[in-house]
């Protein structure tokens, strides 16, 4: 059940330094899918943090540490002052699962609202409010609803509509009804602040809000999954959700991969209030290694070196010139329907016709596997798997961007 990258002719990898990968014959691939290795493989200051911390102590939570509260303080200095409580923990799925355990124990409703093509893991609880898997396994949950991706290029409403934020929060707000109707009551909405899988997905500034507002009024939460956008990588902000405008505060945050350069650690945060009411319950959170003082360090480091190499201010400065290169390629090649992203999170839209926008699937798949055999390691996604998908680690340049933007042009010529 384990699917490879280029299946028909496997890379095997062997080193990797910044954004650059190494097969066992030496040769050197440009990363550009590798969002978990964040500020770069196996930057110098990472393994150190973790090789000193190693040295010392490695243990579970149930002893004082001071890794473990600095690390708090510092990622609470990143959020809205009212996410000031953390729980930590192994994986991104283990993050969602705990997000929709505190959302259900806070609200005492059981329903979630979900993207379409959503995912957001791989736990059983997870499958169920992800789409993308669900639909192929045993369907959809009695208590799990799908609102449309709030998608403007090929979405229920696009870019001519006269106000597709209002129109796509109104789809929620539907769903919200039909469900009180039936008796249902609504836990959480659950979405990724850039959907992801869902084809890279940019959703109008001022859905989220309105949506929330919807959520609220019945009773429920707005959980943000910033497993893979967040921790700078959009550029001008350090969390996706907050492109959507300063005034929008999510109830709860999840994070995982990037925040721990490839070592295995996640995160919730969330209000006091539904920490408590999750408390409250009596049955104690308890998570053997989430939180341990070598994740904690190594956490620790990944904040400095995003810091330290002004990386926010890179992935923008990067993240804007490869946009504007490949909408250069989107005025010379029509197979190129959209250019949509922030930061170094870019999604190329493949397209067979302009008018119908049918994705160009086969030429998406055949474009990776040549740009494999020139050393460029990207992939793609999104319902029609025909959106190219940039998520570089951060050090990612611009002689970088022309490399690869230059070779996708050759091979669409």
């Amino acid at each position: 059940s384990c699917k490879l990258f280029f299946a028909d002719d496997p890379v095997k990898i062997v080193k990797a330094k910044g954004q650059y990968m190494y097969d066992e014959n030496g040769r050197q691939y440009l990363d550009c899918i590798n969002n978990v290795a964040h500020v770069g493989h196996c930057h110098p200051a990472i393994v150190k943090a973790a090789h000193e911390q190693n040295q010392l102590l490695n243990t579970n939570s149930r002893y004082l540490h001071d890794n473990l509260v600095d690390y708090a303080e510092r990622l609470s200095k990143t959020l809205p002052g009212k996410l000031c409580t953390f729980y930590f923990l192994n994986s991104g799925s283990e993050a969602n699962d705990l997000a929709l355990r505190l959302a259900r124990q806070y609200t005492k409703h059981e329903d979630v609202i979900v993207l379409d093509h959503a995912y957001h893991g791989h736990l059983t609880s997870l499958i169920d409010i992800s789409p993308y898997k669900f639909r192929n396994l045993e369907g959809q949950k009695e208590w799990v609803h799908v609102a449309p991706v709030p998608d403007t290029y090929r979405g229920l409403y696009r870019e001519d509509h006269e106000d597709s934020v209002t129109a796509y929060a109104n789809e929620v707000k539907n769903i919200i009804e039909q469900a009180h109707k039936r008796g249902r009551k609504i836990a959480a909405f659950f979405a990724e602040s850039l959907p992801s899988v869902g084809g890279q997905i940019i959703p109008p500034a001022g859905y989220f809000q309105k949506a929330a507002e919807h959520v609220h009024k019945a009773g429920g939460v707005f959980i943000a999954d910033e497993i893979q956008v967040g921790f700078g990588r959009v550029g001008k902000h350090f969390w996706a959700f907050q492109l959507q405008g300063e005034d929008f505060v999510p109830d709860i945050v999840t994070m995982g991969k990037p925040i721990g350069n490839g070592h295995p650690i996640a995160c919730v945060a969330t209000t006091k209030e539904i920490a408590e009411a999750f408390a409250a319950t009596g049955v104690e959170y308890f998570n053997t290694f989430g939180g341990n003082p070598v994740s904690c360090a190594i956490g620790l480091a990944v904040l400095d070196v995003i810091e330290k190499e002004h990386l926010q201010a890179h992935a923008t400065e990067v993240g804007n010139f490869l946009m504007e290169l490949l909408k250069e390629q989107k005025m010379k090649h029509p197979i190129i329907g959209d250019v949509r992203g922030s930061g170094l999170f870019i999604g190329v839209d493949l397209i067979k016709d302009q008018a119908e926008r049918t994705p160009a699937t086969a030429e998406a798949e055949y474009l990776i596997t040549r740009l494999k055999e020139e050393y460029i390691l990207l992939s793609t996604d999104g319902p029609g798997r025909n959106v190219l998908k940039f998520k570089p680690p951060m050090c990612f340049n611009k002689e970088d961007a022309r490399f690869v933007v230059d070779t996708i042009d050759k091979l669409l010529t």
